[in-house]
């Protein structure tokens, strides 16, 4: 395994996926970006069958409420393997619950962020976190420039 610049969304909502897609487009973030659309899926994504290869996502943007598997069980099971557990994980969630924020926290999650419902407000937001995640973080790894 190994780090790329790609962007790993775990999201159920087809709406909110191609309002990702379309925030990162806008914002010219052009890392190639996996989808996907079930915790369930995630976990086959990030833990492939013994002797698959697979890229690790240089970020993951995480959605907490979905069918199958939660966003939280994805998060505890990225933090608890070796390959997996320093990989930026942002919360992005309609959920303004405090539990979750503190769960969340909790579990690793380097980040949470409430999806904003007008799209000026989550372009803007993708914008930040791209710019930051993606630019600014210098993650675990990562060669020195």
């Amino acid at each position: 395994m190994n780090v790329d610049g790609r962007i790993l969304v775990i999201d159920d909502s087809p709406d909110d996926v191609t309002l990702t897609l379309r925030a990162l487009k806008k914002n010219n973030i052009t890392n190639v970006v996996d989808v996907a659309s079930d915790g369930e899926e995630a976990i086959r994504y990030l833990f492939p069958a013994e002797g698959q290869l697979t890229t690790l996502p240089a970020l993951i943007l995480l959605d907490l409420n979905m069918p199958k598997v939660s966003g939280l069980e994805v998060l505890r099971r990225i933090r608890g393997d070796p390959r997996t557990k320093y990989l930026p994980v942002v919360v992005l969630t309609t959920s303004t619950e405090e539990r979750d924020i503190v769960n969340t926290y909790d579990l690793g999650a380097n980040s949470f962020v409430r999806k904003p419902v007008a799209f000026d407000e989550f372009l803007e937001a993708v914008r930040v976190l791209g710019m930051y995640w993606l630019l600014v973080n210098r993650p675990v790894g990562r060669p020195h420039d």
